[in-house]
This record gives structure tokens, C-alpha cells and sequence, in this order.
């Protein structure tokens, strides 16, 4: 072969060693980081402070009282230690009502009378027997003494429908000298039979106690991740009870944890038999309560690649663009997976540890870098991909705003504080106000940013059933 041959065809190898060097794409293979599976639950305990006012109907105290107190309710049976002998029936319902800070109690009588009269000298005595009706009317203070609700009544005055007479003799004699007194001397037998009675009916702390129990059954906040509320009472305290024109308030006051959770429905654990219940004299009002906001990785990645649209990355006369952007989490480091065309064609992978920007709202990635396959094959295919300003034009892409999944995760948790009833007479009502953020847990498909929540809520226990 000639000389000018061997040289022609050497120029036609270095010609096309040339096109496939030069050309305007260069296609990569790099390893994929697989997703590392790990537990589906994640959680954040907040001891708060929630207001507990309980109210109870001076109407409700009425029914009760007069399902309590029935038939007779006084019996003095002995006849020789003051010539009378007494018995007192309930002849209608009891009738409550505010009267100026006190509990007016207005009770129809029936009353039985035997009474002794004349002298034992000589047998110069008899007895008499008769029936007269009234209503007797008192004036209670109320307390709270041991999660029930206590009076201290004292009778004011006695009406007769009749004026009380016997007939002696053949004539009728007026015996309001000798009711009266009795009535008097017995009074205080008579008040405190209407403060056992109220004492008895009004015994809320099973009431509250069934409450709590109640409320601290999970709550399911959030369906498709199985976000879970948890209160978990510590202690309750209680004030003094208020009188109010139409009902009785006492303010209470629950200490518990309030927890969040993301997965399995849990297991309730509150030990009742260690919740304490202490007076006091202010209730301390601080709530803190924890909102899971939840972003998916597919929707998360939809937005970072919508960051990317329109732009290119250049370095010399070497350009590309992202199409794709998929995010998956690996041993708590999220991994960004950049689909790319131009100069580099194929898909490099990102590593980097998320943060959030409470300014911005923002949830972005620190230390963004290459993970090492990537690297490597960067080094010997596309080298000028590892320019530290290119990287950082990209990490300047790799973020996304949390603010909808944020008042997403505010929603989830509105049913709970906007007159949720767990069980009848039972309501809660609240809002959110300051958000913090705290931390973030990777799931398996999902970021789950933690918000410190402070606010108000009440539970507002209604009615004595």
C-alpha cells in the first residue's frame, strides 16, 4: 500500500474519532442509590396546657336533684324528747334560680304531725294528728369540695298554704306557735338533706374522667398517611365553682401530652389511676400541639422539576437542561435524581440533607453534592459538570415551598378544634396561631415537616348527663 494511502486512512479514523469526541451529546450511565426502607412512624410529644370550663345548668342540677330526692325526706319518730313527732314529704319538683350569687331552692312540703299536748300529771295529756302543706325556700352557696359541686343551704322562710289549726275541744285552735318552731329546730336537718342530695347528683369527676378517656382515644387526622392526634392527660386541675344567673362554672385546667403520630393507629396508655387532680388557683392556658405537614416526594418533585423548566446550565460551549427531577430518601439524606439533555444526556444523582427556611417557607437541601458513583463517572465522561458553579445553580433549583402543605396540615387538624364532640356534652374548640418549625422525618413515600403549633383550646364539658 502506498504511503498516501496509509496516511488517508489514518485521517479518516482521526476524522471520525473526532466526530464522536465533538459531537454535541454525551451519554452517561450512573448508578442508581436505592431507597432504604424505614420505619413508617414518626413522632413529636408536646406537654400543654388545655382549658377545661365546665359548665353544669342550674336547670340540670334541678332535674336531677328532683330525680334524686323522692317521697319522704325528713322523719322524726320520737314522740317523748319534745312532744312531736314529724314527717316531711316532697310534694312537687324542687324549683332552682340565681338569686343574687346564691342558689334559690324553692321545695312544695307535705307534712305529718303528731303532736303531745297538756301535762303528764295525773295522764292530763293527748295527742293530736294533722296534715298541712307549704313550701319552704332556702338560699345555698356554692363550692366545689372534691369534684362535686357543695352547698351550704339555710332555710329563709316557710309558707302554709293554710294556716296550721287543730281542732281541741270542739274548736279549732292555731298551732303556727308550735310548726313553726319545730320547723326551725329542724331546719338545719332539712337544708343539709338538700346539700346531700346536691352533693350526690352533682359529682362530676366521673364525668370528667369519662371525657378525658374519651379524648384521649386517637384521632385520626390525617387518612392517607395515617397521621394520628394523640392527649394524653397528666393532671387536671380545678378552681373554685362560680355561680353564674343560669348555671354553675367551674374552670378546669388539663396538663397533658399532646403527640403526633404517622402510622399504625396507636395504643391509648394513659394510666387513669396515676392522673392526678389538684386545686389551684389560676389555670395555666399554654397550648402547644404538633402539625405534620406532609409532602409526597412525587408532588415534591413535580415542583422542583417546574423549577428547572426554562433554564439552561452552560459551561464554555458545554450545555444542558433538566427534564426530570425524582426524589427518594436514603439513610436520612434525600437523593435528587436530574434527567438531563444537551451536551450530557442521561440521569446523575444528588445527595443532601433537607432544611427549612422559616423565612421563606422553603424547604431546601445543604450540602448538596454528587453521590460517589456519580462522581466517578462525571470525572471521566463530563468533567465540566463538576464545576462548583454549576452545582450550585442547580441547588439553587432543588427547593420547594411547604406553605400549602402547611395549611393542609392546619386543615387536618381544624375538625379536632372547631366544636369536635367526641361524646355528647362534650365539645372542643380552639385555633392555631404561631408556627415554628422543628424537624423533619423521611418516610419511605413522603417529608414530614413538624410545625410547633401555639394556640388556644378549650374542652367544654355541657350538662350533667
Amino acid at each position: 500500500m502506498k504511503l498516501q494511502s496509509i496516511f488517508k486512512i489514518c485521517g479518516i479514523v482521526l476524522l471520525s474519532i473526532c466526530i464522536q469526541n465533538c459531537g454535541t451529546t454525551n451519554k452517561i450511565q450512573a448508578i442508581k442509590p436505592e431507597a432504604v426502607s424505614k420505619s413508617n412512624i414518626a413522632y413529636l410529644t408536646k406537654t400543654s396546657y388545655v382549658g377545661m370550663p365546665v359548665e353544669i345548668k342550674i336547670k340540670d342540677i334541678q332535674k336531677a336533684l328532683n330525680q334524686n330526692l323522692v317521697g319522704l325526706i325528713y322523719h322524726d319518730s320520737i314522740l317523748a324528747d319534745d312532744d312531736i313527732e314529724m314527717k316531711i314529704w316532697k310534694q312537687s319538683n324542687i324549683e332552682l334560680s340565681y338569686d343574687k350569687g346564691k342558689i334559690k331552692s324553692e321545695l312544695p312540703l307535705k307534712i305529718w304531725i303528731k303532736y303531745k299536748y297538756g301535762t303528764d300529771f295525773m295522764g292530763l295529756n293527748d295527742t293530736r294528728e294533722f296534715n298541712l302543706s307549704g313550701k319552704i325556700t332556702m338560699q345555698s352557696l356554692a363550692g366545689l369540695s372534691n369534684w362535686k359541686l357543695k352547698t351550704q343551704s339555710t332555710i329563709e322562710k316557710t309558707q302554709w298554704n293554710e294556716s296550721p289549726t287543730v281542732q281541741i275541744a270542739g274548736k279549732q285552735m292555731a298551732i303556727t306557735y308550735i310548726v313553726n318552731p319545730a320547723l326551725n329546730w329542724f331546719k338545719k336537718d332539712i337544708a343539709q338533706k338538700i346539700d346531700d342530695a346536691i352533693l350526690k347528683t352533682c359529682d362530676f369527676k366521673p364525668q370528667v374522667t369519662a371525657a378525658l378517656k374519651k379524648l384521649s382515644e386517637p384521632y385520626l387526622a390525617n387518612e392517607g398517611f395515617e397521621t394520628w392526634l394523640t392527649i394524653n392527660p397528666s393532671e387536671v386541675y380545678a378552681t373554685d365553682a362560680q355561680l353564674m344567673p343560669d348555671k354553675v362554672v367551674m374552670n378546669l385546667g388539663l396538663k397533658c401530652a399532646i403527640q403526633t403520630l404517622i402510622g399504625d393507629k396507636p395504643k391509648q396508655n394513659t394510666n387513669w389511676d396515676k392522673v392526678a387532680f389538684t386545686r389551684v388557683k389560676n389555670i395555666p392556658n399554654n397550648f402547644n400541639g404538633t402539625v405534620a405537614a406532609i409532602s409526597t416526594y412525587a408532588s415534591a418533585s413535580r415542583v422542583i422539576t417546574n423549577n428547572f423548566k426554562g433554564q439552561t446550565f452552560a459551561s464554555g460551549n458545554k450545555k444542558i437542561t433538566i427534564d426530570h427531577v425524582e426524589l427518594w430518601q436514603k439513610n436520612s439524606n434525600m437523593i435528587i435524581a436530574l434527567t438531563m439533555n444537551g451536551s450530557l444526556n442521561g440521569t446523575i444523582y444528588l445527595s443532601g440533607l433537607p432544611k427549612f427556611n422559616s423565612e421563606t417557607q422553603e424547604l431546601y437541601f445543604e450540602n448538596l453534592d454528587y453521590v460517589l458513583d456519580t462522581r466517578n463517572v462525571l470525572h471521566k465522561s463530563a468533567n465540566w459538570l463538576l464545576n462548583g458553579v454549576i452545582l450550585k445553580k442547580i441547588q439553587e433549583n432543588c427547593k420547594y415551598s411547604i406553605a400549602q402543605d402547611l395549611q393542609v396540615g392546619k386543615q387536618t387538624m381544624q375538625p379536632f378544634l372547631n366544636n369536635y364532640s367526641p361524646m355528647k356534652g362534650v365539645f372542643i374548640n380552639g385555633k392555631l396561631d404561631n408556627l415554628e418549625f422543628e424537624k423533619f422525618e423521611l418516610l419511605d413515600n413522603a417529608i414530614v415537616s413538624f410545625i410547633k403549633a401555639s394556640g388556644s383550646v378549650n374542652i367544654k364539658i355541657d350538662g350533667m348527663e
